[in-house]
């Protein structure tokens, strides 16, 4: 299951290579582009335009792909949200886009309990946006560093 998690994970940032790419056919290829490889902090500071906006700190969180539909933004300074901490989305509530700019690794769980049972994949936090989720998401967890 994790080595699953973790083609997935190699398909989205190439997945959102490949979207920056064809918004910006000159841009030069971005963190996401290639796993381990870090961007200098201003490359980091926002999304491209045509992809969704999130602010630093944040995780922001849309009902629908491609950035659209109800955005939640939630962050570390949220009263329910934790380090380590299963928080499941709102019952009914799912998500299939999402962007991840916390600083923090963060997992999102096709589980409303965060259950390895279902999918589930890990996201980098200095910057990864995520068109298609490949899962309806239910709950997410904020790592420590």
């Amino acid at each position: 299951m994790r080595m699953r998690s973790a083609a997935l994970a190699a398909t989205a940032l190439t997945t959102a290579a490949l979207a920056t790419a064809a918004l910006f056919p000159g841009a030069a290829p971005s963190a996401q582009a290639a796993p381990g490889h870090r961007a200098a902090p201003a490359a980091r500071a926002a999304a491209p335009p045509g992809l969704g906006p999130c602010g630093a700190g944040q995780l922001c969180l849309w009902a629908r792909p491609d950035f659209t539909g109800g955005r939640t933004v939630r962050e570390l300074g949220d009263e329910d949200v934790s380090v380590d901490s299963c928080i499941p989305l709102a019952a009914g509530r799912t998500v299939q886009s999402l962007a991840n700019r916390t600083g923090r690794p963060v997992t999102t769980y096709q589980s409303p309990e965060c259950a390895e049972t279902g999918e589930f994949q890990t996201y980098p936090g200095d910057g990864v946006w995520l068109p298609r989720s490949p899962y309806q998401v239910r709950a997410f967890k904020i790592w420590e560093n």
